[in-house]
C-alpha cells in the first residue's frame, strides 16, 4: 500500500491502522514529485493507494483500489496477531534523480526508542520534520511508543507561526536539522518556545549552532544525533560539543561503528534491511556494515564530521568539504547561516564561493560589506588551508532549504 496523503495527522493515523495489516507500506511525503510516482509504484509492487486525493491512484496500471482516508478514528476489530510483518518503505534521493526505496520494519525503526509507557511528567514532542521522512518518523514513533503527546508541523505554516503554536501547545522536546534551527533563530518567535530538550540531526551540528541554541534556551539540554535512513540511529551526543568521542568507535553493543577510508560505517539492528527493487546496489557491505558516506577527521580524542564523500569540491586537484568551510564562516557573530559551493574557473577548474546570510541588514553600504567580507575571509584563513578559503563571498537574504530540512546544495556552473 502506498500512502500519498497531504495531511500529516491523517498519515499518522493511517500508519497506526495499517501496520501489521499491510504487507508493505510506502511512505510518500506530501512534496514527493508526482513524476516519480509511477516508478515507485512499479518498484514497490503497489496494488493499493491510500490517499486523501482519491483520484491519485487511478491513472497507474496495476493499482487494484484507491482507498480514501480522513483524519477521523473509526474503531476496527482486527486481530493483528495473524497479520503481516509489515515492511515500511522510506524514499531517499538517488543519484539518478529517481528515489531509492529503503526497506525498514517497525522493529528497526523503533530500535533506538525505549518503550517505557506514559512518563510521570508528560512530554510534548514536536519536530520540524515531516513524519514520512526518517527524522520525523523517529519523533512520531517516540511519541506513540512512550505515551507522549506530539505536535505536528505543517508545510503550509511559516517557521514563525510554527514556533508560536509549538510554544502555545507547551512543547517540551523538539527536533530538527541545524538548518531548521538556524532559520528558527532568525525569527523573533524563537523565544515563544521554552523547551526542556532540543535535538539536532540530519546535518553537521557545528559548535556555533549548539552554542546559540544553548544560549537561547539555557534551561534545555541541547543534543545532536547521528542517523541516516539506511543506517538508522547511530548515537546521540549530549555533552554540548560538536563531533563525538572517539571511544564510540570499535565499542561493542547494540550499535557497532568503525571508520574505514575516513568514512563512518555502522552495523546494528537499527539498520535498514535492503534497497527495494531489481539490480540495486547492496545497502550493506559483506561484513554487515552500512557505509554512511559521512567523512570524519580525528582531532585529539574526538571525531569531527567534515562533510559527505559525494559533496567534495575539487580545487586544482585539492579537496574541499563545503560543510567544513561553513562551520568556520558560521563562527562570525554577524553570520546566521552559510552555504559553500563552486563556480567554474578556467585556471583551477573551480572556485570556492560562499553565500552568507547575515544577522540584520547591511546599513552602511559597500564599506560595511567589505569590512565583513574581510573579517570572514580572515577567520577562514586562520583556521583553514589556503585552497579552502572562499575566493568569493556573497551576502544574500536567504538560502534554499529542501523539504528534508537540509540546505540545497547545487553547484553554480557559471
Amino acid at each position: 500500500m502506498l500512502l500519498a496523503i497531504s495531511d500529516q495527522l491523517t498519515a499518522a493515523l493511517a500508519l497506526i491502522e495499517l501496520d501489521g495489516i499491510a504487507r508493505r507500506l510506502v511512505l510518500c511525503p506530501s512534496d514527493f514529485p508526482l513524476e516519480h510516482l509511477s516508478f515507485v509504484i512499479d518498484r514497490a509492487d503497489v496494488d493499493a493507494v491510500v490517499s486523501d486525493q482519491i483520484a491519485l491512484g487511478r491513472d497507474y496500471p496495476g493499482i487494484r483500489c484507491c482507498i480514501p482516508c480522513a483524519p477521523h478514528v473509526v474503531y476496527a476489530d482486527y486481530d493483528r496477531s495473524t497479520g503481516s510483518g509489515t515492511e515500511w518503505i522510506l524514499l531517499t534521493s538517488g543519484t539518478t534523480g529517481l528515489p531509492k526505496l529503503v526497506v525498514h520494519t517497525l522493529a528497526s525503526l523503533a530500535g533506538a526508542i525505549e518503550q517505557v509507557g506514559a512518563p510521570e511528567s508528560p512530554f510534548v514532542w514536536s519536530t520540524f520534520y515531516d513524519i514520512r521522512r526518517y527524522g520525523g518518523l523517529q519523533i512520531f514513533l517516540r511519541a506513540v511508543l512512550t505515551g507522549a503527546s506530539l505536535v505536528l508541523s505543517s508545510a503550509q505554516e511559516s517557521t514563525a507561526d510554527f514556533l508560536i503554536r509549538a510554544g502555545t501547545c507547551g512543547v517540551t522536546h523538539i527536533s530538527g536539522t541545524p538548518s531548521h534551527w538556524r532559520r528558527a533563530l532568525m525569527s523573533p518567535s524563537a523565544n515563544k518556545l521554552s523547551p526542556q530538550y532540543v535535538r539536532l540531526s540530519g546535518e553537521i551540528a557545528d559548535q556555533t549552532i549548539l552554542n546559540n541554541l544553548q544560549s537561547l534556551y539555557p534551561q534545555a539540554r541541547v543534543a545532536h544525533a547521528f542517523a541516516t535512513t539506511e543506517a538508522g540511529v547511530g548515537f546521540a551526543v549530549n555533552d554540548g560539543l560538536e563531533g563525538f568521542p572517539a571511544s564510540l568507535i570499535g565499542k561493542s553493543g547494540d550499535v557497532e561503528m568503525k571508520v574505514e577510508d575516513d568514512s563512518l560505517r555502522i552495523r546494528s539492528r537499527r539498520n535498514a534491511d535492503r534497497y527495494l527493487g531489481p539490480n540495486v546496489e547492496p545497502l550493506k557491505g559483506s561484513d554487515g556494515f552500512v557505509d554512511t558516506r559521512d567523512m570524519l577527521a580525528l582531532r585529539g580524542d574526538r571525531y569531527y564530521f567534515v562533510g559527505r564523500r559525494d559533496g567534495v569540491i575539487n580545487i586544482g586537484g585539492l579537496k574541499v568539504h563545503p560543510e567544513e568551510v561553513e562551520a568556520i564562516i558560521n563562527r562570525h557573530p554577524r553570520v546566521q547561516m552559510s552555504l559553500v559551493r563552486t563556480r567554474k574557473n578556467p585556471i583551477t577548474g573551480a572556485l570556492v564561493v560562499a553565500d552568507v546570510v547575515l544577522e540584520g541588514a547591511l546599513t552602511t553600504g559597500n564599506s560595511q560589506a567589505g569590512k565583513l567580507e574581510h573579517e570572514i575571509r580572515q577567520l577562514c584563513s586562520e583556521a583553514l588551508q589556503r585552497h579552502k578559503v572562499p575566493a568569493v563571498i556573497r551576502f544574500v537574504s536567504n538560502l534554499p532549504v529542501a523539504p528534508t530540512g537540509k540546505l540545497v546544495r547545487q553547484p553554480c556552473t557559471t
